[in-house]
This record gives structure tokens, sequence and C-alpha cells, in this order.
């Protein structure tokens, strides 16, 4: 969901957004509610057409012009749909696997069952991520892969994964591009874990999430709905539920991060990228050493 209170909507090299004119409490809290009602069933509207356009689609163009034949070739791999509720686990870690899911819409998670029975969320999907990738070494899943919210899918073999390199190798290698830079910025959350106090962690964890869904997601603005409890958050980045609460009031304290029930404004991106060390891993990738168009693998 993509608010705009007071946000700027500049150019792609500068995030920063701008608090609003000065007014109330009251006033904000009672505007941003109307702004999450209102734009509920625009949402969802928006959804809607996002899956009709093709979520892989949708993800791929953004960092390159597709061609009619690239077009058609993603859309052919999105036939089979399947929905799942929040908390619906999608495929359990160490099931066999044979398969790859993408997301149409909502939100999902990857974990791991850690030996003393505590959870370690590496990742979170979004809108035309392709999830279990991890996974595809094996002939079974590395991770649990749940719901967080409503989502669908659209669940691919692996063959046809395999088709998509062979006859669209331009698709393949930007799908690689794609998932290595998804590598490096769960590397940087790891780091981040390891070396940081806890307010770094979650404001660097809230900064990923929102560069990601300027990408996957379109967002603008400022402000984003976050479905996650905090103890899916202190599950991401290695902290207790009481310490997650303490980092978010801690990170409002600074005035650079506001919340009204389940949204998210983070009013000046740069600054707090800038307190915290934040790299954007996602908003542009590289695509100058793609194979051409028409290349074919032999």
């Amino acid at each position: 969901m993509s608010l705009f209170n007071g946000c700027s909507r500049s150019h792609a090299t500068s995030r920063a957004c701008y608090p609003p004119a000065r007014s109330s409490r009251r006033d904000r809290a009672d505007g941003t509610i109307a702004s999450i009602r209102l734009g509920g069933k625009f949402s969802r509207l928006l959804r809607s057409a996002r899956m009709l356009s093709s979520p892989l689609e949708g993800r791929f163009s953004t960092h390159l012009d597709l061609t009619f034949s690239e077009r058609e070739t993603l859309r052919s791999l999105e036939r089979r749909e399947r929905s799942f509720e929040p908390g619906e686990v999608v495929v359990h870690e160490g099931e066999r696997l044979d398969s790859l899911y993408i997301v149409a819409s909502g939100w999902l998670h990857g974990s791991t069952q850690m030996k003393g029975g505590d959870r370690q969320i590496l990742r979170f999907y979004f809108v035309g991520d392709v999830t279990t990738t991890f996974s595809i070494a094996w002939g079974y899943s590395a991770a649990t892969l749940q719901a967080v919210s409503h989502t669908t899918l659209f669940q691919m073999p692996k063959e046809a994964f395999g088709h998509l390199f062979r006859k669209h190798p331009r698709l393949g290698a930007l799908m690689f591009a794609i998932a290595s830079s998804e590598q490096v910025a769960m590397a940087d959350r790891l780091t981040s874990i390891s070396k940081t106090d806890g307010f770094t962690r979650i404001a660097t964890l809230l900064l990923d999430i929102r560069s990601r869904l300027r990408v996957v997601d379109n967002l603008e603005g400022c402000s984003f709905e976050l479905p996650l409890t905090q103890k899916d958050l202190g599950d991401a980045v290695g902290l207790t539920k009481t310490h997650v609460n303490r980092s978010l009031k801690a990170l409002e304290a600074t005035g650079l991060v506001s919340r009204v029930g389940r949204v998210i404004r983070i009013s000046d991106t740069n600054k707090l990228a800038t307190l915290v060390d934040f790299n954007d891993r996602h908003s542009e990738i590289d695509v100058n050493w793609l194979p051409p168009v028409g290349a074919v693998s032999m």
C-alpha cells in the first residue's frame, strides 16, 4: 500500500521524503487511517491489475525493455494458481520440492528451524519474486515457506525454469542478477545482525523492505503497510519481541520513523540510511552484460 502523506515523489536517485505541514498528532493519525481505508479498495484493484499484467513481467520490465516473445514466455510460467491464508505453510523445510513459486500477491517469508526450537527468518518475498530458488540445487526445500498475508502464488515446475534459461538466456541472466543482488542484501542483514545494535538492525530491515517494495510493488512515497508481527521482525534480525519494541520506539524518537497501526512511515530515507550505513541493493541492476535479444543457449 502506498500513502502520500506529505512525501515527495523524487527521482530514483533521490529518495528523501519530507514531513507534511505542521498539524496535530490526532490530525495526522486520522489522516493516515483515512488514507488506509480509502486506499484499501484501490490497492486491491492495483493488485488485480498487476496479476493480469503478469507479476514476473512487471518485475523484469523494471530493469529491461522486454520483447513480445519474452513477455509471452514469462506469462506462460504463470498458469497453476494457488492461494494461501496468513500463517499457512506453502512448503516445509526438508519437504520434497520439484517446483518454484512466483508471487502474484501478498507477502511470505522463508525460515529455518534452529536446534533449540527458535526460528530464523532468512528473507521475505513480495510480488514478482520467485521463491524457493535457494532450494533448486536439491530435491528438497532448504527452508519453510510461509504466507504472511493473503497470498496468491503461481506454481512453476523446475523444468519450466530450465526451459527459460535455454530459450531466453537474457531473461535467465537477469533472474540470476536479481538473485545475486538479493543474496548481497541478505549478507548485509547478516552483517548487521552480528555487528550492530537493535536500533540499526530494525532500521536496516525497514529500509530494505521499502527498497524492495519500490521495485516489486511500485511503491512511491514514504509509507507502507507492514503485515509483520514484532516476533517476525525479531526472528529476521535476531532480537526478542521486547527488544524489537524498544528499538522501534527508539526509531520513532528520532522523528525519522513513525507508526500508525500497521503502517510504517519513514520521513527521510536518505537521512536514516546514512545514520545506519544502509546500502540499497535493489533499485538498480547492471544489465549491460546481459546476452543480446535473440541469443539462444545451445
